[in-house]
């Protein structure tokens, strides 16, 4: 019930604000209205809290502030420095990562296949939000970041098979022994060119991995 009573409350705050002038995004309680000076900013706050006030609401001093957009986020979205487009906020993608994490733990013993798939439905749901973003660099980062836990979590899965496993897949005898006889861990043997050309980006699209960064079709 609370987004449709703060929806009833503040309606009257979002004529007030048109009134004015102003331009704004309000979703429930959650509101971020933008004025060309942080003077104005100020003025305006000051008036929206005495607004509020005046209708027995008050506002919550810790999560507001006069600032400028790049530094504030608005249901998971911000802008970027200087050209002002909506780029997805760090808390959202730290969020994303942290279910990726889970999904693709090297213990869980799933086949890779499964994992693919469980990875899709998120990053598909994921994305039908956050697809609006229009800067891509971070999103290529997690497309990366991805491919690599997976191709970790394969390299866990093959155990003494490694090496059967990456001459299966086209890579050459002395690095696929080279990458086998390592003493390095699954994660830091995850980015070696042997386990990127055994496991590219292209097969993970033939499994249904989608791509974050990749753009939809129109």
């Amino acid at each position: 019930m609370s987004p449709v009573l703060a929806n009833v409350v503040l309606d009257e705050l979002d004529w007030a604000l048109e009134r004015q002038g102003h331009r704004f995004a309000r979703y429930a309680d959650d509101c971020n209205i933008f004025v060309k000076s942080k003077r104005a900013g100020e003025r305006l706050m000051h008036n929206v809290t005495r607004y509020l006030r005046d209708s027995l609401l008050t506002v919550n001093a810790n999560k507001s502030a006069v600032d400028r957009p790049r530094n504030r986020k608005f249901l998971g979205f911000t802008v970027s420095k200087g050209d002002a487009r909506i780029k997805v906020a760090d808390k959202a993608i730290d969020k994303l990562k942290d279910t990726i994490r889970e999904l693709t733990r090297r213990t869980r013993g799933h086949r890779l296949i499964d994992i693919v798939q469980e990875l899709k439905t998120a990053l598909t749901g994921w994305k039908a939000y956050f697809g609006i973003a229009e800067v891509m660099s971070p999103l290529r980062e997690i497309d990366k970041w991805v491919r690599r836990r997976l191709r970790c979590y394969a390299w866990k899965q093959w155990g003494s098979a490694g090496y059967r496993e990456l001459r299966k897949r086209g890579v050459r005898v002395r690095e696929a022994w080279n990458t086998s006889k390592s003493a390095h861990g699954p994660w830091r043997l995850s980015k070696t060119p042997a386990l990127n050309l055994a496991l590219p980006a292209k097969l993970f699209r033939q499994m249904g991995l989608p791509e974050l960064a990749r753009a939809r079709a129109a």
